[in-house]
């Protein structure tokens, strides 16, 4: 896209309007180029009206402008996907498939045949556990598990490579904002254009280092170190530090990461989209306002940027880190499985060529290593670290500690599971999705049944253990396993939402309301679904 001289003309006033927001007037914005009929520039209450999550009180206009400038703009027509880079004729001969598992013996079985055949299991419930494979590989495995079970399968993904190309972002499109008197609250629902698309980590980068600058008296954007392949790990942390605010002594703080997992693309557009939506919901939502004026929410949408760059560009469907394992041709870490174990158990995953690798010892993976060493050092500075949550997909479930051990609870599991089910509470007022609440042990068949090996230390154990966060939780995002890890891009924004009202209620209760504030403002939500359809 070649920037319009009417677009390029708002960068100046951007940068007056970053330092110096009064001195913004109606006659800049007319020299600016503002389209006609958007804002009447001679009334100033429509000038300086908000929408809601605005950048710029009452300018999404001008917030859009300077996304288009850097994104190109977003699409409200269906089209093809791009062309991506990386050869999708690799997906040709695959599928994936879910097998119904209801008995533990025939968990274990399962899960023995996955580890004979190095097979890719995509989601494992008590339920249900989904795995992709060569198609030609379906009936040899078959053979190695019990006759009643071989029954019991069904085909998710039968053309696995138009679903990965399904999500690449779109090309040849044009946004349509309809009449050109549409009001401003018309045209911002149409929603942040960022949204339309996963993003690659380059835009990301851009992206959050523009919200750094739209506003730079609550936010601020850092590395907390590189990752194995020397690319910086960015964190977004935003609070309210002024006036009584300041930080003198210890600061609550609340961490969300997503990201673990390359082809995750879902948990780190949902990390963009929970930044986004506090940062323009400051001064404008009471609860929010609160609760950062108390609390400081940390952000970090990609901590294993080695492993999403390289689902852009070689294999979408890459799971682990791209760090060198003791085997030359096993590439990577599963940093779900690469921290500290509360067990004390070292006997980890021994095969680097399994999906679920984590190490031979706790913290080989050198982005776990950044990430605790960071969480370390802010508690030496004064963070103390009250919530984490960690997005991944999918399956739909909210896991609390512990992950690598059933045999120990932790010391607050009622409290855990009572926030755990407010936080499903108000995902299902929200969008109608429901998700399960339980430990991450007993969520996961594999963390239970996997050949009798121990398994490594997940982020929200080590967190939880080490650094005292009372209540951590692990998020896995939408779906149930029609699209999997490659839900389509209409649902970026719909996940978002669904999250945002989760964190909200989060925040609440950690403010101490329980989250009843943010369960009726949930409801209201849902009695004006009607009018967001384009957002859903």
């Amino acid at each position: 896209m070649r920037p319009s001289p009417e677009s390029l003309s708002v960068l100046p006033l951007v940068i007056g309007v970053v330092l110096s927001p009064s001195a913004v007037d109606a006659a800049a914005f007319r020299h600016a180029g503002q389209p006609a009929g958007l804002i009447d520039t001679a009334n100033s209450d429509d000038l300086y009206r908000g929408a809601r999550g605005s950048a710029l009180p009452g300018l999404p206009w001008l917030r859009e402008s300077i996304s288009e400038i850097i994104f190109g703009r977003p699409s409200t027509k269906h089209s093809d996907s791009t062309s991506p880079s990386l050869p999708l004729s690799q997906y040709r001969d695959d599928v994936v498939v879910r097998f119904n598992v209801t008995k533990p013996t025939d968990q274990v079985v399962l899960a023995q045949a996955i580890k004979a055949k190095h097979l890719d299991v995509w989601a494992s419930t008590p339920q249900f556990v989904d795995i992709r494979l060569e198609e030609s590989q379906l009936r040899p495995l078959l053979r190695l598990i019990p006759s009643s079970m071989q029954k019991q399968w069904s085909v998710l993904i039968a053309d696995l490579e138009e679903a990965v190309r399904a999500t690449f972002p779109t090309k040849g499109e044009t946004t349509e904002y309809g009449d050109a008197a549409e009001s401003l609250d018309a045209v911002y629902t149409k929603g942040n254009i960022f949204f339309h698309d996963y993003q690659p980590l380059s835009v990301i980068t851009s992206w959050m280092a523009l919200m750094e600058t739209m506003f730079p008296s609550i936010a601020k954007m850092e590395s907390i170190g590189n990752s194995y392949e020397g690319r910086p790990i960015h964190s977004f942390r935003i609070g309210d530090h002024s006036g009584d605010n300041a930080n003198n002594g210890t600061r609550k703080t609340i961490l969300v990461t997503g990201g673990l997992h390359g082809r995750e693309w879902i948990s780190t557009s949902t990390v963009t989209y929970l930044l986004w939506s506090i940062i323009t919901a400051y001064g404008k939502e009471s609860m929010v306002t609160k609760l950062l004026k108390h609390f400081d929410i940390i952000f970090i949408p990609v901590v294993n940027p080695d492993g999403y760059d390289y689902t852009w560009k070689t294999d979408r469907l890459w799971r682990k880190t791209r760090q060198q394992t003791k085997v030359s041709w096993c590439h990577g870490f599963d940093l779900d499985q690469a921290f500290g174990s509360v067990s004390g158990q070292t006997n980890f995953q021994v095969d680097p060529c399994s999906e679920s690798y984590g190490g031979d010892k706790p913290f080989q993976a050198v982005e776990a290593t950044r990430l605790a060493d960071w969480g370390r050092n802010q508690t030496e500075n004064g963070v103390k670290f009250v919530g984490f949550l960690d997005l991944h997909s999918y399956s739909q479930q909210i896991l609390f500690p512990y992950t690598s051990t059933c045999d120990e609870d932790p010391p607050n599991r009622e409290n855990l599971e009572e926030l755990g089910v407010g936080l499903a509470k108000a995902i299902r007022l929200s969008s109608g999705n429901f998700y399960t609440v339980s430990s991450a042990c007993e969520g996961t068949t594999t963390r239970q049944d996997a050949a009798n090996e121990a398994t490594g230390g997940s982020a929200i154990d080590w967190f939880y253990h080490e650094l005292y966060s009372r209540y951590s939780y692990q998020v896995k995002l939408r779906d149930t396993g029609i699209y999997g890890f490659l839900l389509p891009r209409s649902q970026i924004i719909p996940t978002g939402e669904e999250m945002l009202n989760a964190l909200k209620y989060f925040g609440d209760f950690l403010l101490g309301n329980n989250g009843i504030e943010s369960i009726s403002k949930a409801r209201e939500r849902t009695s004006h679904d009607k009018d967001r359809v384009d957002l859903k």
